[in-house]
């Protein structure tokens, strides 16, 4: 039983950091449903959906943590981001016999882990998780982009884009902002409350 962590929207400017771990049982039989694994960022949106079902369909475990814009701005992205891994890899509790973490070394607040630089695109683990939290976030901010119309959260996902960036300095920021980002996009702005 091996289990992966990895996140999805670290470089983005507005919305949450979402965070999954995945656990696999390697020794079974790989399903031809997860043969299209990899990195969420290397797959179409139609092929993450269909990966997604496959994984909680087939996946021993699996949790999922998401880390608010607020929480970021409070933390720092990177603590955010080892704290979202380690309580999504607590969450699985003893079932993995080993535990993966894409490119960090998570520290002491995580069970007993390996960091595997790449590890999306080397761990089926890995990109199982990589594609839950993408998939999980895209979702998200899908849904909430009719709260904010004009921001384009429907396409671009809160990621830094001409368009959202453009709309930033025409309407200012959202509750789902990052303030801490040290963005172009805030430059205009002045100080932000």
């Amino acid at each position: 039983m091996v289990a992966g962590t990895d996140e999805a929207g670290r470089g983005c400017l507005a919305g949450p950091l979402v965070v999954a771990a995945v656990c696999l049982d390697v020794s079974a039989r790989c399903a031809r449903d997860l043969s299209d694994l990899d990195d969420s960022k290397r797959l179409t949106e139609q092929v993450r959906e269909r990966l997604f079902h496959a994984i909680v369909r087939r996946a021993a475990a699996f949790a999922v943590v998401v880390v608010s814009a607020d929480e970021i701005d409070r933390r720092g992205l990177h603590r955010s981001n080892l704290d979202g891994m380690a309580r999504a890899l607590w969450s699985l509790g003893d079932l993995p016999e080993v535990r993966l973490s894409d490119g960090f070394r998570i520290g002491a607040i995580a069970p007993p882990h390996r960091a595997i630089v790449g590890g999306d695109g080397r761990s089926a683990a890995i990109a199982a998780a990589s594609v839950l939290a993408k998939v999980t976030r895209d979702r998200y901010m899908h849904g909430i982009a009719d709260r904010y119309p004009g921001y384009g959260f429907e396409t671009h996902v809160g990621y830094i884009t001409p368009e959202h960036t453009a709309a930033v300095r025409s309407r200012g920021t959202t509750p789902l902002h990052r303030r801490s980002f040290q963005a172009a996009a805030y430059q205009e702005l002045g100080a932000l409350a």
